[in-house]
């Protein structure tokens, strides 16, 4: 017997994508919560149905490894004839975030359209209609054998990265010894690899655009009817370029290697990149770097940032995850205003000013580790000086790691201080954090 309560329905990639942390959000709000996931990898059925089972109102599951747009129509429709009220559809799968859309298009709630969600993935349409509108300083070009060669005999810097990618994916810097044949067995791998192959739209692939110096950055961004609301700005501490892929090791907020002039310009830049693109709503994880003279553009993500980013912006607003903002904004994003007038009003309270200040009183750092394939025998916290304020060991002993282009997240710790103090903890703290978790791996039998 369903109650009368409203809910929403959340679109979930293999049974995973934040689900516990979107059904506490639920809970809190006193929603109901819908589940359409796709088919779970084999390691994970029936056990995860199973567990999502026992806390969600109604759970639909598809035979495929990724949702259809029918898939999310017939959902919906089986919800209405069950009599249950859908008031949104959230996924932070960012291959889905076109299935959102037109979800929430059919249900009457204020976000972007299918169309533009698409458009925001296919990276080398968004970075070359940036160049031409003066945005961005590179140039992307699709790859193809003869491309590849003529650029490496260019006396100029390159980044490879897939057209349509997810993470940092077969993201790399493009050296000399970068051959065809190498980004083709990427391109072969992507296909085997059942949980990303859904992201690259029919197989990999690539484009190389001028590669962006400087630091990273990334702006935690609401729109809400074409208003730009930055809630916090994270800057990668520590990144790891490998030969195949971008490692985000750890990051900060507020940004430390930025003064208020460049905030300001990140700011306004920001504010054009997405008046460019037309966006009007939603929740974006935008990246770019700072060349120390201009600001240029890594990706828009829309939705909410990965890892801890959600967290950090608790820590930073004082209780208001990324996770949470979001659902806010598309529960206001009905028709009537009100709701909308009172999250504004929230976001201004807490959010980055156009003068590059903001009233945030607390800094966050967040390491994120990575696991080498292998077999794990042991993974346990360390005993630390600061201890973190959120702990997530996402591996256990005996769990076995492939050999792939893409990361594979094994934990991930949050620290929170205070902001004034921000300069000396952070050397503190990526010292520290670098040994928190002690890995161990069984020894290879030969």
């Amino acid at each position: 017997m369903n109650s009368n309560r409203p809910g929403v329905l959340i679109l979930s990639h293999c049974g995973f994508s934040f689900l516990e942390d979107l059904k506490e959000e639920l809970h809190r709000r006193q929603l109901r919560c819908f589940v359409l996931s796709s088919l779970p990898l084999p390691e994970h059925v029936p056990s995860r149905l199973e567990q999502i089972q026992t806390w969600t109102d109604r759970l639909y599951t598809t035979d495929s490894h990724q949702l259809r747009l029918e898939d999310v129509q017939n959902a919906l429709q089986t919800l209405r004839k069950s009599g249950e009220q859908v008031t949104c559809c959230i996924s932070v799968w960012e291959g889905y975030r076109h299935l959102m859309a037109a979800a929430n298009a059919s249900l009457g709630t204020y976000d972007i359209d299918a169309g533009q969600a698409l458009a925001l993935r296919n990276k080398l349409n968004v970075r070359n209609r940036l160049a031409e509108a003066g945005l961005s300083q590179a140039n992307a070009h699709a790859l193809t054998a003869p491309v590849l060669e003529l650029l490496k005999a260019q006396d100029q810097r390159y980044f490879i990265k897939p057209i349509h990618g997810i993470a940092s994916y077969a993201a790399f810097p493009m050296r000399e010894d970068t051959t065809w044949n190498a980004l083709e067995a990427l391109r072969l791998a992507s296909a085997e690899d059942t949980v990303y192959a859904s992201a690259f739209n029919d197989g990999l692939a690539f484009m190389a655009e001028n590669y962006i110096p400087g630091h990273e950055f990334s702006f935690e961004t609401l729109l809400v009817d074409g208003q730009v609301h930055v809630v916090a700005i994270h800057e990668k501490y520590e990144v790891t370029e490998t030969a195949e892929t971008v490692l985000e090791d750890s990051c900060t907020t507020p940004p430390v290697s930025l003064d208020q002039a460049q905030i300001v310009a990140g700011l306004h830049w920001l504010e054009n990149v997405l008046g460019c693109m037309e966006l009007k709503w939603g929740c974006y994880h935008v990246e770019a770097r700072f060349t120390g003279e201009h600001w240029d553009l890594i990706e828009i993500n829309p939705r909410v940032g990965g890892s801890l980013i959600s967290h950090s912006v608790e820590a930073v607003t004082l209780g208001h995850s990324m996770l949470s903002l979001w659902l806010d904004l598309l529960l206001a994003s009905q028709d009537d205003a009100q709701p909308r007038k009172e999250l504004v009003q929230r976001l201004a309270q807490y959010g980055w000013r156009a003068d590059g200040t903001s009233a945030q009183s607390v800094a966050t750092f967040f390491r994120v580790y990575f696991a080498k394939p292998g077999t794990l025998s042991s993974v346990t916290l360390n005993e630390l000086p600061l201890a973190p304020v959120v702990k997530h060991i996402l591996l256990k002993a005996g769990d076995v790691i492939p050999a792939h282009a893409r990361e594979v997240f094994l934990g991930q710790l949050l620290w929170t201080f205070e902001r004034a103090s921000q300069a000396s903890e952070l050397k503190h703290l990526a010292s520290i954090s670098a040994t928190a978790l002690d890995i161990r791996y069984q020894a290879q039998s030969h």
